[in-house]
């Protein structure tokens, strides 16, 4: 008896509890952009490692503020002030630089006159105090955590890295990507493409949606529909650590990726999941290869590939949570009952609400082009109205912020 599909959760679990996280490697926190953290981050140092000012003003020391004061000196960023500020002096600081000692308060430039060396105070002091002054160690102090593992490398975790004193990061290898698309009907000349051909668009994009995550990335393909064909090009993908094909997933006679797998050796671990598009999904192993089996339709493999194949490479990548993130937001126009799968609906969201895209065909790129975020919509859920909540997936960074 055929096994019913899987829902979505459960396919994603039985997926991502076969990816183990690839060796580690140490690269310099540059090249660590895009990717996972394999152990966490220490400061080996403090931030500020000395008292700085926050505005551009006048240094002095607390308690009687009414003034007037003798200026002494000048601390700059990059270049401190040697002396110290006792009770009635004052010296000029900028933003950045380091109190001098004896100052425990910052006035504004603009809260002071001066004339000569000598500051009046015509505005008011700062309250507290130390109002205007950043603390030693408020960002971050040493040997104290300030990235975890799992974390994505981003421009600010990279500046954070830097700034805690390391020029190189441990993260994880980047994964080797075979991304096979299968199908008769694929043309490679995308301007003069017959009536019965499509031009061959998905290796791309699945290639583009992989590097996106660092991975390296090998297109194979078109290949024709053919099983010796198809087992050629899964042998020149043998060394790569997941395949992902496009095409050739379903039931229908021409639909050869399947038995051509399990030909080649791989087992089977699931196929087809409860969702609208993408129900052929597959998922199979090969020893320690990863196996992912999309549909052909441009749309079904798009939206498959974000909600099984980047978690898996994130998984792979050591990402503490490899899964894309949704969002709770409103509809800005109805939308019908749902049918009997759970489907996601290609959409716009405009920050407030979100609008379906009126053609929602599987074969339809210009929507999905056209879209920034997936609508969830549970199976066979009632008919929605504007003002409605409902939960959505944003497409751009592969719904991971």
């Amino acid at each position: 008896m055929k096994e019913p599909p899987l829902p979505l959760e459960e396919a994603q679990a039985r997926l991502l509890a076969l990816a183990t996280p690839l060796p580690i490697e140490h690269v310099d926190v540059e090249g660590a952009l895009g990717r996972y953290l394999a152990q966490p981050v220490g400061a080996r140092r403090t931030q500020p490692a000395a008292d700085l000012s926050a505005m551009d003003g006048y240094a002095m020391a607390g308690g009687d503020l009414a003034g007037p004061w003798h200026v002494i000196g000048e601390s700059a960023a990059g270049h401190p002030y040697a002396g110290e500020v006792r009770p009635g002096t004052a010296a000029r600081i900028s933003t950045g630089a380091v109190m001098p000692a004896g100052a425990s308060v910052v006035i504004l430039q603009e809260d002071l006159a001066r004339e000569g060396d000598r500051l009046t105070l015509t505005g008011e002091a700062p309250q507290p105090e130390d109002k205007h002054i950043r603390r030693c160690g408020l960002d971050f102090a040493l040997g104290g955590e300030v990235l975890a593992a799992g974390t994505r490398i981003g421009p600010a975790q990279a500046a954070l890295a830097i700034s805690a004193g390391h020029s190189h990061l441990a993260v994880r290898r980047a994964p080797r990507v075979a991304v096979l698309d299968s199908g008769d009907e694929l043309a490679l000349d995308f301007e003069s493409c017959a009536a019965h051909q499509v031009p061959a668009s998905n290796g791309m994009m699945l290639a583009a949606m992989a590097r996106a995550l660092c991975c390296e990335v090998e297109r194979i393909g078109p290949v024709p529909d053919q099983m010796d064909s198809l087992a050629a090009a899964l042998e020149r993908a043998s060394e790569a650590d997941v395949i992902v094909t496009s095409g050739g997933a379903s039931v229908g006679d021409h639909d050869l990726v399947r038995p051509a797998l399990l030909a080649w050796g791989a087992e089977l671990d699931f196929w087809r999941v409860a969702i609208k598009p993408g129900k052929p999904i597959l998922v199979a192993t090969r020893g320690k290869q990863l196996i992912i089996g999309l549909p052909g339709n441009p749309v079904s493999s798009h939206v498959t590939a974000f909600l099984f194949l980047l978690p898996l490479l994130r998984a792979l990548l050591g990402a503490a949570d490899p899964l894309p993130r949704r969002i709770r937001t409103t509809l800005a126009s109805p939308l019908r009952a749902g049918g009997s799968r759970r489907e996601f609906l290609r959409a716009n969201w405009d920050g407030t609400s979100v609008t379906a895209q009126a053609i929602q065909d599987s074969g339809a790129i210009a929507p999905l082009a056209a879209s920034n975020v997936l609508i969830d919509r549970l199976a066979k859920a009632p008919a929605a109205d504007p003002g409605d909540p409902v939960t959505a997936y944003l497409l751009e960074n592969g719904g991971i912020a």
